[in-house]
């Protein structure tokens, strides 16, 4: 059990029959009556956000999310399958539970699996990858002055906004989390 007051971004409880993560908290003492915690509470299943307030002294039982590094192996259709470098035990998870995680991993590299009570919900792929330009507009010169930018296609089909300097066949270096180009390898 965890206590409102110990709430921090990140931890995971549960909370009127769901899982939630905490994405914000607030401690809030105002001038008249008793401080409370404010929360902003992502639902881990369906991805909904919530916001609830908290008295200080309010427990609520932690949830233990296991995150379980596997290797992405390929595509099968409307399946993904990941295997345990470990054990070499394979899963195969559907298109719906993997959503965008996907977007810049290529094969046989590793991701984060996460799972709650045995139930695979989510994919947590690295924070920074590189892959190879397949396909962007060849560079000009002129207004570079401005940061400007073009789309690229890497490897994986993603689309990225690049500045205009690269070229088809480079290695860059991206933010998953945002989806940025980040520098060239």
């Amino acid at each position: 059990m965890i206590s409102a007051g110990d709430f921090r971004n990140g931890i995971t409880i549960e909370f009127e029959g769901n899982v939630y993560q905490i994405i914000e908290f607030q401690h809030v003492k105002p001038g008249k009556g008793a401080a409370f915690v404010r929360t902003k509470l992502k639902n881990i299943i369906n991805g909904g956000v919530v916001e609830k307030t908290f008295r200080p002294t309010e427990k609520c039982p932690q949830a233990r999310i296991d995150r379980k590094d596997m290797q992405y192996l390929y595509a099968d259709g409307d399946l993904y399958n990941f295997m345990d470098t470990e054990t070499y035990d394979q899963i195969a998870l559907n298109s719906e539970t993997v959503g965008d995680a996907l977007k810049f991993v290529k094969e046989n590299e590793m991701v984060k699996v996460c799972s709650y009570n045995g139930s695979v919900f989510a994919l947590e792929p690295p924070l920074f990858v590189e892959l190879q330009i397949t396909e962007t507009e060849p560079g000009f010169k002129g207004d570079t002055a401005t940061g400007a930018t073009k789309p690229a296609v890497v490897e994986t089909g993603a689309k990225v906004m690049v500045p205009l300097f690269i070229e088809q066949g480079e290695v860059i270096k991206i933010d998953t989390r945002t989806g940025e180009y980040l520098s060239r390898v």
